[in-house]
């Protein structure tokens, strides 16, 4: 099965361009969304044959999480039942019967690193969450998850030691995540790649300079890592400042 995740960085410009070119060619079984930045009604997604579940932030052109997918879940679940976070739009969980796909927009920590308090408590609750949610069946979770773990998945990591995405407390958050369970798909396979990014500043020309960070993950349970066929960042894709991330996994 082919998975993709892409923070469209706002769906309705995306559309516009080159979205559906990448989106028809791919044909994922399972293509995941993050920043959305629309409501209900704002733009539709011809695809025929594919189920599409939008899950909008309360606040207007905000946040946002879809999943498209020609394969009916058992079930569907927007946001984590915490009533602490679920204003924003930024979980979705899909059950099958082998498995749960989780797409996630983690909140990001701000400039001067305002959200920096809320984002813990989130990462404390998010990984809780996952946790609960692999004791029943694997994960499949997929995401801008807003943290470059190490030093190799960003450009310039002694300049942004600190910066909102490389505080030791949100890399220290994924660290944790992961040893709860869970392994970083890309890593596995490419464990020593350089300039490997998914995002990429608008500002001093940094994607043609490729000066990015690699802060978009597919993470899957420990017990199902032996099933992952392929894992990649499409780079060359352009339409948003992030780039689409996939996952071939044999489930």
């Amino acid at each position: 099965m082919k998975f993709i995740s892409w923070n469209v960085n706002g769906l309705r410009a995306c559309l516009s361009k080159g979205f559906l070119t990448y989106f028809e060619q791919e044909k994922a079984d399972f293509f995941c969304l993050q920043e959305t930045k629309m409501q209900e009604g704002q733009a539709a997604i011809p695809a025929e044959n594919y189920k599409q579940y939008f899950n909008y932030a309360e606040k207007k052109g905000y946040s946002g999480t879809a999943v498209l997918t020609p394969h009916s879940p058992l079930s569907v679940a927007f946001g984590m039942g915490n009533e602490l976070h679920d204003h924003e739009g930024r979980l979705i969980t899909c059950e099958y019967p082998d498995f749960y796909l989780v797409t996630v927009y983690t909140p990001n920590s701000q400039r001067e690193l305002t959200r920096l308090p809320y984002r813990m408590t989130w990462e404390a609750d998010f990984r809780l969450y996952l946790q609960k949610l692999d004791e029943i069946k694997p994960i499949i979770v997929c995401g801008d998850m807003n943290v470059a773990h190490h030093e190799i998945d960003l450009k310039n990591p002694k300049t942004n030691t600190n910066n909102a995405g490389f505080t030791p407390q949100e890399r220290e958050c994924m660290t944790q995540l992961l040893a709860s369970g869970f392994t970083d798909t890309f890593r596995y396979l490419h464990p020593d790649q350089t300039g490997a990014y998914s995002w990429w500043s608008y500002m001093f020309h940094a994607r043609e300079k490729n000066a990015g960070w690699r802060i978009d993950y597919f993470l899957v349970s420990d017990r199902i890592r032996d099933r992952i066929k392929d894992a990649r960042i499409d780079s060359q894709v352009l339409g948003s400042d992030h780039c689409p991330v996939v996952l071939e996994l044999d489930i």
